[in-house]
């Protein structure tokens, strides 16, 4: 593993992780502690909680108990789920605002929401072999074959050509050049059947630091592709630090805002366009990749109406800043994009 990896899964794990809470005395035969003090910090308790740093009091140290707290923390988490994720669709700014100005014990964090989304995400994705070059799914591999097959019917119909022309002692240099092209171009559709790369030719005007991208990604693609797709998945948090200063740019004089409203703001937006390409990649692996197509049109709408509710904007200012937004978003994700294209060659 590079030091690049490393760098990544630390601080993934760093957000995923809670605190590790230290071992603090020792539990009884019964499986009871029978503590007078917290253990996690030595207070004493007065009641079921510890009044310095909130650890339950009286624990457990048994399956059962730890069976409990799995099921309690599950459906805490469901409970904030619930409520967190009508309002992320439906009324963004209004849950951002609320977020932001301290009511957060309703709502799934901003972190929590994100990296949960992230999971699931490319979950859903290599599940369904949107993100695998070595398995196209089946509607790719009827449009290939639909391609191969005219491309196939234009060769034979070219050489049929040549034979008359042969026939006729005439010259065939031009209808050569028709069926190579022809040839090279199956050779191609063939390829991508494969769930190959196309080879791409390079001339001494090549960036040099395009050329080992490109040589990875011809000698093996497959790897090439889940190398991008490791880093993608290592360094996710990554689009919020680079979303950040975009959005700070729709609001460059106000004092009314800090970096920590437009954080929220960010990572909130970028979960919601995530479990976008959840619903989507659910759709593709159902056989309606129409549909699918359909979801493109939410984002600017879900911005609108973040933008609006979270900033108190009018109609006027949230949509020109929208449209601001969506450009970033796009100059975001390019930028993301290459740097997880350079993470993954390096």
């Amino acid at each position: 593993m590079s030091g690049v990896d490393g760098i990544g899964e630390a601080v993934t794990g760093a957000l995923v992780a809670r605190a590790v809470e230290p071992g603090a005395g020792e539990a009884a035969d019964d499986g009871h502690f029978h503590e007078r003090n917290c253990l996690n910090c030595g207070t004493p308790l007065q009641g079921p909680y510890c009044l310095q740093c909130g650890q339950k009091a009286h624990l457990h140290r048994s399956l059962g108990s730890l069976v409990h707290d799995f099921v309690a923390g599950l459906f805490n988490f469901e409970g904030k789920i619930w409520r967190t994720l009508p309002m992320l669709a439906w009324r963004p700014g209004e849950m951002t605002r609320r977020y932001v100005e301290g009511e957060r014990a309703r709502f799934v964090s901003p972190v929590a929401i994100y990296l949960f989304s992230v999971f699931v995400m490319f979950a859903v994705l290599n599940f369904n072999g949107t993100i695998n070059p070595g398995a196209p799914n089946e509607t790719a591999k009827s449009q290939f074959a639909e391609a191969a097959d005219e491309e196939r019917a234009k060769i034979a119909e070219l050489e049929g050509d040549r034979k008359e022309l042969v026939a006729e002692g005439k010259d065939t240099a031009a209808i050569d050049v028709k069926i190579g092209a022809n040839k090279k171009s199956l050779a191609k559709i063939e390829q991508m059947q494969r769930g190959e790369f196309i080879d791409a030719d390079m001339d001494d005007d090549t960036p040099s630091w395009v050329r080992p991208i490109v040589e990875n990604a011809q000698r093996d693609p497959e790897k090439f592709v889940f190398n991008i797709q490791d880093a993608a998945s290592k360094f996710s948090w990554l689009l919020i630090p680079l979303s950040v200063p975009f959005l700070w740019l729709l609001f460059p004089f106000s004092r009314r805002f800090y970096l920590y409203d437009h954080t929220v703001f960010v990572t909130y937006s970028l979960s919601f366009m995530m479990m976008l390409v959840i619903v989507g990649g659910l759709l593709i692996a159902a056989g309606m990749p129409a549909l699918a197509g359909f979801l493109f049109f939410l984002p600017p709408i879900h911005m609108y109406r973040q933008l609006k509710g979270a900033y108190c904007l009018g109609r006027f200012g949230a949509l020109f800043r929208t449209i601001l937004l969506t450009v970033f978003a796009f100059i975001a994700a390019a930028l993301f994009f290459a740097s997880m294209v350079a993470i993954g060659v390096l």
